[in-house]
């Protein structure tokens, strides 16, 4: 024992100073004077409405994307104190003293600058020199877009920082393979490697294009393995459940768990949760919750409910009536059936309560004990005010003459019998014999003469002239195959209607017993109509004056500018360094060239280099190239407003390209002692021109310092960019 305290305890540890010092380098490029501007900069003033909504608790709908991006910056408000109290209207608007500014952009920022190293690590793990890989960094660490999108409130400098960390775990997985499976660093890195790719997806759903190539390379190396007689079938089997287990069980699982903080946190109703169901709604904390708190579950005969159409678009609205007809004639000479117009209505009014009625009893009220309704029972709705029996006949709709005219009957002693008959059909129902309740129940009213179904009308625009009030068309659809939404109505409001008296119904307000909507409504149920509306819902794309097409992008044809100071000449935009984006293309260029030559020649049994270099070359495009196309080509597809930081995910797997090409260049190409010393000297060159870019365009970049006239219109290289400049 005294023999081992006699000898002194020792570590020994390697220091990668290439790798600190351009870590140090990107955390100074990115957090320096990163509360400057201290003013609302583009984007900022879209992802700071959501980190408000976070502060306090109110539920919102985004249809960009997931929530885990808008959680982060909302941690950064949280960590700096925020208390959600700022009006994020306008582009430029100065942040009051309570908005933390730096903690608000910190994370965003920190995520750039470590993009810097991550940059570095995959080159080694492609197994390129560590001048490659430094050169990597410096390229990523000099590109002034990435720059510019990581000092700001916005989310595209931590989706890439997602994609490079997936990236750089799988290949180190990969590396370890070989001699090391199964061991804790290996269980690591592929764990990491999917955490890595979900956050990536649960950032924006861009992410998805770099976790399916991910998917994509590494089902093609477990496929060498099966190929591969030193493995084992049961040690593949092994193999193939530990990467189902970390590429898509644990992505699938953090995905769910990011809606469920996400629902946790935003239990309070607000504006967004109207496109929601009701049973959505009656979750969330006020609101609809405050009025359907005590309701019936259970819809009797003699309810009074409101009925409220399940597709809520082009807005929310329920079925309404009120005491004007039809008219005789439309304005194209059609004529009409001069009943008592129902309409949809996107606003709570008295003339949107309905009441159930038996067709084999005459009283409106409900008898003790209630008969509730169930799936397939026959039953008429009568308007609660007017006392009129919703009704359709074979007369055409006002605006969809294809369709059967609904209206509420006026018995005007002609040929014209009522048909006011409906028979329930419950969608969502278990069983045929299930009950109608409230708010939970998505029911279809089918006609009974006529087999039409109650539908708000899906024409866009399908709204009422003047004689309507410009309320929304209700027709019955003839033709009613499936289960459109716009056919399908819930009960919103409900109560037990005790007073046979019109008067006394009119101003009747009864709460039985409690009845809490909430706990009929699972997460689940709730993440997926939360993750439907995200897909489906879609804002009206208007032209924007900064928007591009992706041919735009690989030139850089366009440019964004980010904020511009009330007074000076003080100005930031989205432009990337001229040389290194031009580097990029002609790199992919090269790459491409080269391989289709290299495979032409080993077609012919002709190998130009060795298999090793072949393998690292074609291991390192499909990473590098496969990158940029995955993050790139899908945006020709894509039918929305799209800007030029769409393209930086994908420039930075170009941007890595660029080190690989040289590398292959000089080792392989430029062989003779003269011609490496010749390419140095150019790469030298090359490197010092997009530093001398880089300064050039800091100002701009930065947003400091402030730039005079002559200065401005000297930084427009070219006739698309859009610098600001003043009249004076």
């Amino acid at each position: 024992m005294l023999g081992l305290v006699k000898k002194p305890f020792v570590v020994a540890v390697e220091i990668n100073i290439s790798l600190v010092a351009v870590t140090v380098m990107g955390l100074m490029s990115r957090l320096w004077g990163l509360s400057y501007p201290r003013a609302v900069v583009f984007d900022e003033v879209y992802y700071g409405q959501f980190v408000s909504l976070y502060m306090k608790r109110i539920f919102f709908v985004d249809d960009s994307g997931p929530p885990f991006g808008h959680m982060l910056l909302a941690l950064g408000g949280y960590l700096g104190g925020f208390d959600g109290n700022f009006l994020w209207n306008r582009i430029g608007a100065e942040y009051s003293m309570n908005v933390p500014v730096w903690s608000l952009r910190l994370l965003p920022a920190l995520a750039g600058a470590l993009c810097v190293p991550l940059a570095y690590q995959i080159l080694i793990e492609l197994h390129f020199s560590h001048c490659a890989a430094l050169g990597a960094a410096l390229l990523i660490l000099l590109e002034n877009s990435l720059i510019t999108q990581s000092r700001f409130m916005l989310l595209e400098s931590i989706l890439i920082f997602f994609i490079l960390l997936a990236v750089l775990s799988y290949l180190k997985f990969y590396n370890l393979q070989r001699h090391s499976s199964f061991s804790g660093s290996w269980w690591f890195w592929l764990l990491l490697t999917g955490v890595a790719c979900s956050c990536a997806v649960g950032v924006k759903y861009m992410g998805l294009f770099t976790y399916m190539l991910l998917l994509a390379v590494a089902g093609l190396h477990f496929w060498h393995m099966i190929g591969d007689q030193n493995f084992s079938n049961v040690s593949l089997v092994y193999h193939f459940l530990a990467r189902g287990l970390a590429l898509i069980l644990i992505p699938v699982t953090m995905y769910l768990s990011f809606f469920y903080v996400h629902l946790t946190l935003l239990y309070r109703s607000g504006p967004h949760d109207q496109i929601m169901t009701s049973a959505f709604q009656a979750s969330l904390e006020g609101g609809l919750a405050r009025i359907t708190q005590g309701q019936p579950l259970e819809v009797a005969y003699g309810s009074q409910i409101t009925l409220r159409n399940v597709l809520g678009k082009p807005v929310q609205c329920w079925l309404h009536s009120h005491t004007n007809t039809y008219p005789i004639r439309y304005e194209n000479g059609r004529g009409s059936s001069h009943q008592q117009q129902v309409t949809c209505y996107p606003f709570k009014d008295v003339n949107n309560w309905w009441i159930v009625k038996d067709p084999g009893m005459q009283q409106l009220v409900v008898s003790n004990p209630p008969r509730p309704v169930r799936h397939g029972h026959i039953v008429q709705l009568v308007h609660g005010i007017t006392t009129r029996y919703l009704n359709t006949h074979d007369v055409a709709a006002p605006i969809s003459p294809h369709s059967q005219e609904v209206s509420c009957y006026i018995d005007y002693n002609i040929s014209m019998p009522a048909q006011n008959l409906w028979r329930v059909e419950i969608v969502n129902r278990e069983s045929d014999t299930d009950l109608w309740k409230t708010i939970l129940s998505e029911v279809r009213f089918v006609h009974v003469n006529t087999s039409a179904v109650l539908k708000a009308s899906g024409f866009i625009g399908a709204s009422l002239p003047e004689w309507g009030y410009r309320q929304l068309e209700v027709v019955g659809e003839k033709l009613s195959k499936g289960y459109h939404q716009s056919m399908v109505w819930n009960v919103e409001e409900h109560r037990y209607g005790k007073s046979q008296e019109q008067k006394d119904r009119e101003v009747e307000l009864h709460s039985p017993t409690q009845m809490d909507i909430s706990e009929n409504l699972s997460f689940m149920a709730k993440f997926t109509e939360l993750q439907w509306k995200i897909l489906t819902l879609k804002n009206e794309d208007t032209e924007h004056k900064y928007s591009s097409s992706p041919l735009d992008w690989i030139t850089m044809d366009t440019n964004i500018a980010y904020w511009l100071h009330p007074t000076s000449g003080a100005q930031i935009h989205l432009l990337g360094n001229v040389v290194t984006w031009a580097s990029a293309d002609v790199a992919a260029l090269i790459y491409t060239s080269l391989s289709l030559w290299y495979l032409i020649r080993r077609r012919r049994k002709i190998y130009d280099i060795p298999e090793d270099a072949w393998q690292l070359w074609v291991s390192a495009g499909g990473i590098c190239l496969g990158g940029w196309a995955v993050n790139y080509l899908p945006f020709f597809l894509m039918e929305k407003t799209l800007f030029l930081y769409h393209y930086l995910p994908a420039l930075t797997f170009q941007i890595l390209l660029i080190p690989v090409v040289l590398q292959h260049l000089g080792n392989h190409l430029c062989r003779p002692p003269l011609l490496k010393s010749m390419f140095s000297a150019l790469v030298i060159a090359w490197f010092s021109s997009i530093y001398l870019v880089y300064c050039t365009f800091s100002p701009v970049t930065y947003g400091e310092p402030s730039l005079s006239v002559p200065e401005l219109k000297d930084l427009r290289w070219k006739d698309s960019w859009n610098i600001l400049i003043r009249k004076q």
